[in-house]
């Protein structure tokens, strides 16, 4: 169809899903847990890789369990990036925690690491040391690692990677999600692999993961009926969407190329335009390009990037400006935030542009002309 809708990130299906959900038909395995399940855990450990896994029922689930499994408490600390989706500290308050929020640096749009050192220093003032760090890996870029963790082992306090839009990503090739004491994977309909919803724990400390997955079965004791000494959570994944995430495994290599592939058209056609800025890797960095970013940095009448996005809605384009910042944001105006302004100017100018890996040429030809036209008028 000539306007069929272009969406920003769409499910992109393999071979091998529907098989392993008749299977899971085919054996009444339609409950929550399942053999499917424990394979995908088994498949995440691997790739990674990891010792140990616990597939969940949203990337928002695993962080709350990491916090849990951190002892983060009523009136606790916890450092996170400004510039993230609000999913990342909402957990915190769940925990009746208190977030401090950390701007980002200009290289990887990704928490500061001067800022970090702002942050950890004023929590300390207040006599209290953060529980935590949660360190977001941006759009699929991970963030300055080797920086944020010697601030973060220097004073003692656990890191926890936000990896949700990052799987795949590395430095130095060592992915994202194994840096930090816990990461955590979002399986969303829009990541660059689905398991419908869904979401993982993972972590090297084999004990802890056993607890998260007790915590994420409603906490039931062992016993021939139901006991329970401590709250849970209904957290676990199902094993029809496990399956799904099974077959989407095994083609995550493909689509990390496909987006990477993505990106290169955009960088190619957009980049010189003198227009536009696309985010670049530093060195001895792979990103998944889970979505295409760019800055508007010149247009001819100073077009905003909802000039652009309407530009691209009016062609039945999907596209959305970057996060606002969480500082920004009403329900967290009111806790404290040390930034440098680099957040706010990349919302102000930035926009996220169709990604999936499924995307043709003609359908980014379209998309960059379009662009092109609008920087014009």
């Amino acid at each position: 169809m000539e306007n069929q809708r272009i969406y920003l990130s769409p499910p992109h299906m393999g071979a091998k899903e529907m098989e392993y959900i008749q299977n899971a038909f085919d054996t009444n395995w339609i409950a929550p847990l399942g053999p499917h399940v424990d394979a995908f855990e088994t498949a995440i450990q691997n790739y990674l890789p990891i010792t140990s896994c616990a597939a969940l029922s949203s990337g928002t689930a695993a962080l709350h369990l990491a916090l849990i499994l951190l002892n983060v408490q009523q009136h606790d600390y916890v450092i996170c990036p400004s510039f993230t989706f609000s999913a990342s500290a909402n957990p915190i308050v769940y925990q009746k925690a208190i977030p401090v929020f950390v701007d980002s640096e200009p290289e990887t749009w990704n928490m500061d690491p001067e800022q970090l050192e702002e942050a950890i220093q004023f929590c300390l003032r207040q006599n209290k040391k953060p529980k935590a760090i949660i360190i977001v890996h941006l759009y699929g870029m991970p963030a300055k690692m080797g920086e944020l963790l010697k601030i973060a082992n220097a004073h003692g306090i656990p890191v926890i990677e936000d990896a949700a839009e990052s799987l795949g990503s590395k430095i130095n090739d060592k992915l994202t999600g194994t840096f930090g004491s816990y990461g955590i994977l979002s399986f969303n309909g829009n990541k660059i692999i689905t398991t419908s919803g869904g979401g993982a724990l993972v972590s090297n400390n084999d004990e802890a993961i056993k607890k998260s997955r007790f915590l994420a079965t409603q906490a039931r004791d062992v016993a021939p009926h139901y006991q329970h000494s401590q709250i849970g959570y209904n957290y676990r994944l199902s094993n029809i969407c496990a399956a799904i995430g099974r077959g989407q495994m095994e083609i995550l290599p493909q689509r990390i190329a496909a987006r990477r592939n993505v990106f290169s058209y955009y960088y190619n056609r957009l980049g010189g335009s003198g227009h536009f800025e696309l985010l670049t890797e530093p060195e001895n960095y792979f990103s998944n390009r889970w979505l295409t970013t760019l800055q508007i940095i010149n247009s001819d009448n100073g077009q905003t990037p909802e000039y652009f996005r309407q530009a691209l809605e009016k062609h039945n384009i999907e596209s959305r400006p970057l996060w606002k910042p969480l500082h920004l944001q009403p329900v967290f105006k009111s806790y404290p935030a040390f930034i440098t302004g680099i957040s706010e100017n990349l919302f102000n100018n930035g926009l996220c542009l169709p990604s999936g890996s499924a995307i043709t040429d003609v359908q980014l030809d379209k998309i960059c002309t379009l662009l092109e036209t609008a920087a014009k008028v």
